[in-house]
């Protein structure tokens, strides 16, 4: 059984400002002595498990991040008739299963990724407490603590500080993406006008404003260890390989939602190389210390990322048992990589990916 699932991205944005720093401005970092333009992980998660394609392929199995589990509790207490004083101090105790609740609030410190059993459990001793007209008690509150199920959480984790004990290790890491060659953050100048304004006594802009952006070919690797996914799930195979199938559709199809309105960057990935097998993973970031540059600028990242694979196939055997290869730009041939690798469409590579594990 294959053990580990790598995904090797590459996905051309236009001028973008998907994921700003705190002064608003594309991330960046600096790799192999020049500054390229990053995505962190953060916001590419994110923009996968809350894509519409994820959340069709697995339905109700999808958590959410919230800080609000007391804030809604409390709501619900006094919808059903329960004082505004007891609603506040209940849904206090119930927040406080969850996280850390400062004195007088009801919100988690923190964001809580819950899955929807721990949701219907909470549902549930609301409508309980509020036809017994009491405060929970402690196997009351014991009853809310589960090992979720929720696909989004099995495979990107979750940390609840306060109750160690249902903390989930994730079964997928993502890398912070970044662009293959250099890449500046440029300024976009620009002016609004004020449509009622006749330019009769004022002929100047309404507004005036800058906004940072960049473009660029960014470098994406995921992995996945679906031993560990499976076992997040509660061993059912089926819905893991559902999940593998809606992150992949999702990583390769959707786009981080950062100024979309004002930029419209969305993307498709230009090629992607999935690995299975029971290999030590690897990212083949490597490929990308020397900046790639000149005019085609594809085609080079892709032999780069090819030939970095097969180098470290050479230095220390095979990193993978099977391999394929979806390529969407218009004039890539082959891959150039010793063994068998099969090409296809994305509806083939992921029945490559679920199939024969």
């Amino acid at each position: 059984m294959s053990h580990f699932i790598q995904l090797h991205l590459l996905t051309a944005y236009p001028p973008a400002n998907l994921n700003r720093d705190d002064l608003g401005r594309p991330k960046t970092a600096i790799m192999g002595g020049a500054k390229r333009l990053r995505v962190s992980s953060q916001s590419l998660k994110r923009t996968w498990r809350t894509s519409a394609l994820f959340e069709e392929a697995v339905g109700q199995h999808r958590g959410k991040r919230t800080k609000q589990v007391g804030i809604q509790a409390a709501k619900h207490l006094q919808e059903k008739g329960v004082q505004e004083k007891d609603a506040q101090v209940w849904a206090t105790e119930i927040a406080k299963v969850f996280g850390d609740v400062a004195k007088g609030e009801l919100e988690t410190s923190q964001l809580v990724h819950i899955g929807p059993e721990e949701q219907a459990a909470v549902d549930a001793l609301v409508d309980r407490l509020a036809d017994e007209r009491r405060a929970p008690t402690k196997d009351d509150l014991d009853l809310l603590r589960h090992k979720p199920l929720a696909v989004d959480i099995a495979l990107f984790g979750r940390m609840l500080a306060a109750s160690p004990a249902f903390n989930v290790e994730a079964a997928c890491q993502v890398a912070h993406a970044i662009t293959v060659h250099a890449a500046e953050v440029e300024d976009d100048y620009f002016t609004a006008v004020d449509d009622l304004n006749s330019g009769d006594e004022h002929r100047g802009a309404a507004h005036v404003g800058e906004a940072g952006f960049g473009a660029g070919l960014f470098y994406s690797y995921v992995c996945i260890d679906r031993r560990q996914l499976i076992e997040n799930l509660g061993g059912d195979e089926e819905l893991a390989d559902r999940s593998i199938a809606a992150l992949v559709e999702a990583a390769v199809k959707t786009s981080p939602k950062g100024k979309q309105n004002s930029f419209g960057s969305r993307a498709h990935a230009s090629y992607v190389l999935a690995e299975k097998g029971a290999q030590q993973p690897r990212s083949l970031s490597a490929a990308f210390l020397r900046p790639v540059a000149g005019q085609d600028q594809s085609l080079d990242a892709i032999a780069r990322l090819e030939r970095q694979a097969q180098a470290f196939d050479d230095a220390y055997g095979p990193g993978a048992e099977q391999r394929f290869v979806l390529a969407a730009d218009p004039d890539y041939r082959a891959p150039h990589l010793s063994g068998e690798v099969a090409m296809g469409s994305l509806p083939e590579l992921i029945d490559f990916l679920v199939d024969g594990q």
